[in-house]
C-alpha cells in the first residue's frame, strides 16, 4: 500500500516518496513557550504525532523535529515589564508544556531545538541572504526583499504584489506593525531585527556583523529545521493559520538562500471549533490540557477526541464528545479483556478471528494510507471488535492462535493511535488506587473484629458489597474479588 499525502503546495493528494529511500525527515512547528497551549494546538501536536507513529509503523527510519520558540515579541514584552529574563518567563510555560506531551502520550521527537540555542545558525542563514541579493539592512535591521523572490506566494496562493501594509499582511509577514520599522517596501518583513531597550533589558539581543539584535519570528525555523534536518527534507507541519505569513516566509528565505526546494510535503490541520463556536481566549474556551484534567476528563478521552476527525477536516470538541470518547475506549478495554479471559483449548475448531483480524488491518492501513484519514481507521477498529465479539459470543473454546492474531492485530492498530494503550494505563491506575482503598478497609475490618467491634465489621463489609468487592474469609485470611 502506498501512502498518500494532501500537500499544501500543489493542492494535491500526492503519493508520499521520501527523498531518501526508508528514511523520513519531519520538521513541526510547534509552541511559542508565552502560555500553556491549548487544546487547539494539542490538535495540532496529536496529528504530528499520528504522523509520527504511523510513518514508522510503516518501517520508515524518522527524524521527527518540533521547535520551542522562545524568543518573540510577547515573551519579550512580558519578560521586559516583569524585569525577568527571557528565559524566566519560558521556563515554566516549557515544563507545563513537556508535562502535557507526557499526559497525551505523544511520542517523544528527535529533536527540540529552541530558537535562543540556534541564534549562530540564524545569523548565518540572514548572512547568506544578504550575501546573495535576497535581504538589505535599514538601521540594524535586516529585511527580506520579497520583490528577489519571484516564487513568493505560491504556497498561499497570493500574488507578492497583493501583500499591502494595513492590510494586515505585511503587519504579520513581519511579526510587527507595518510601521514600526522603517524598510524599503511595505511588503518586505523582518529577518533580524535591531535590539531595542526591552530586548536588551531581556536578555534578547545578540552581536551580529549589521549589529546588535534578534531573530525575527520565520528564520528561527528556517535556521532550525535546515541545521537539523538539511537544506532540504521531506515533510513541514503546522497548523492552518501558519500557512501565511510564517511558512510562505519561510519558504522564501530558506530557498533563497540555498537555491534548493525547502521542504517537499507541506501539510496543514485544521481550526478547532469548541461547542459550535470559534476558539478564543475571551470566550474562555481555549481550554488547557491542564484544566480538562482539573474538570475530571482523562487524558485518553481528550487523545481520542482530538484525534478522532480527519486532521483537513472540523473537529468540534465538546464535553459531550469527551464523554463518547470515553465509552469508545471502554469498548476497546473491555474486548481487550474479553480476549485476554477467553477460554482456549488445544483442538478448538477454526476461528473467524484470524480472519477478521486480517481484515482490519488491511482496511486500517488503506484508510491511513489516504492522507491519515483516522475516521475510517476507527471504523475498521470497531467494525472487528464488534464482529470478534459475536465470534466471542458463541461461548466456545478457542484456539489459542486465534486468539492470538486478534489482540495482535488491536496492538498493531494501536501502535499507530496510541489510545488504548493511554487508556489501559489509566485503567490499572484506577484499580489499583481501588485495591489499596479495598485493602484499606480489609485491614479496618480485620482490627474491628478483633477488638470485637461487629457492628463496624459489618457495616464496612457492607460498604465494600457496594461498590462490588464480596468478601471471602479463609483459612489464610480475608481475599477478595469483584463480585
Amino acid at each position: 500500500m502506498t501512502l498518500r499525502l494532501y500537500n499544501t503546495l500543489t493542492r494535491s493528494l500526492d503519493e508520499f516518496r521520501p527523498i531518501r529511500e526508508g528514511r523520513v525527515g519531519v520538521y513541526a512547528c510547534g509552541p511559542t513557550v508565552y502560555r500553556p497551549p491549548h487544546i487547539g494546538n494539542f490538535r495540532t501536536f496529536l496529528f504530528n504525532d499520528l504522523l509520527h507513529r504511523y510513518l514508522e509503523w510503516k518501517g520508515y527510519a524518522v527524524t521527527f523535529v518540533m521547535n520551542l520558540t522562545d524568543v518573540e515579541d510577547k515573551i519579550i514584552a512580558e519578560a521586559a515589564a516583569r524585569d525577568l529574563h527571557i528565559g524566566d518567563v519560558t521556563a515554566p510555560v516549557t515544563a507545563a508544556f513537556e508535562a502535557d506531551l507526557r499526559t497525551l502520550d505523544i511520542r517523544p521527537v528527535d529533536v527540540h531545538p529552541r530558537a535562543t540555542e540556534h541564534i549562530d545558525a540564524m545569523v548565518s542563514l540572514v548572512g547568506r541572504l544578504l550575501e546573495n541579493g535576497h535581504a538589505y539592512e535599514k538601521g540594524g535591521t535586516v529585511y527580506f526583499d520579497i520583490s528577489s523572490f519571484p516564487q513568493y506566494g505560491r504556497l498561499a496562493r497570493i500574488e507578492a504584489q497583493d501583500v499591502r501594509a494595513g492590510a494586515g499582511l505585511a503587519a504579520r509577514a513581519g511579526g510587527i506593525d507595518a510601521d514600526e520599522y522603517e524598510k524599503g517596501d511595505a511588503r518586505d518583513f523582518a529577518l533580524w531585527k535591531a535590539a531595542r531597550d526591552d530586548d536588551r533589558r531581556a536578555g534578547a539581543a545578540w552581536p551580529t556583523p549589521w549589529g546588535e539584535g534578534r531573530p525575527g519570528w520565520h528564520i528561527e525555523c528556517s535556521a532550525m529545521s535546515m541545521q537539523v534536518l538539511g537544506e532540504t527534507f521531506d515533510i513541514h507541519t503546522g497548523g492552518e493559520d501558519l500557512v501565511f505569513p510564517h511558512h510562505e516566509d519561510e519558504i522564501a528565505q530558506s530557498e533563497g538562500a540555498t537555491g534548493q526546494p525547502f521542504a517537499h510535503y507541506w501539510l496543514h490541520v485544521k481550526h478547532l471549533l469548541v461547542d459550535g463556536e470559534k476558539m478564543s481566549k475571551s470566550k474562555r474556551n481555549d481550554y488547557t490540557i491542564a484544566q480538562l484534567l482539573e474538570l475530571g476528563h482523562q487524558p485518553s478521552a481528550v487523545r481520542y477526541l482530538l484525534l478522532s476527525a480527519q486532521y483537513r477536516k472540523e473537529l468540534n470538541f465538546s464535553f459531550d464528545g469527551l464523554g463518547a470518547a470515553r465509552t469508545s475506549l471502554q469498548r476497546l478495554l473491555d474486548f481487550e479483556r474479553r480476549l485476554a479471559d477467553a477460554p482456549t483449548r488445544a483442538d478448538a475448531p477454526l476461528s473467524a478471528l484470524p480472519r477478521l483480524a486480517t481484515r482490519m488491518l488491511t482496511e486500517f492501513e488503506a484508510a491511513l494510507d489516504d492522507d491519515l484519514n483516522t475516521p475510517a481507521a476507527l471504523a475498521a477498529l470497531f467494525n472487528f471488535v464488534r464482529e470478534a465479539n459475536a465470534e466471542l459470543d458463541r461461548d466456545q473454546p478457542l484456539d489459542q492462535g486465534a486468539i492470538g492474531a486478534a489482540r495482535s492485530a488491536l496492538q498493531r492498530a494501536d501502535d499507530a493511535l496510541g489510545v488504548l494503550a493511554l487508556a489501559r494505563m489509566e485503567s490499572q491506575a484506577v484499580d489499583d488506587e481501588f485495591g489499596s482503598w479495598v485493602e484499606q478497609r480489609i485491614e479496618a475490618r480485620r482490627l474491628a473484629r478483633e477488638s470485637r467491634d461487629f457492628a463496624t465489621a459489618d457495616r464496612i463489609r457492607d460498604e465494600l458489597k457496594q461498590r462490588g468487592v464480596v468478601l471471602e474469609d479463609t483459612p489464610r485470611g480475608v481475599r477478595w474479588r469483584r463480585g
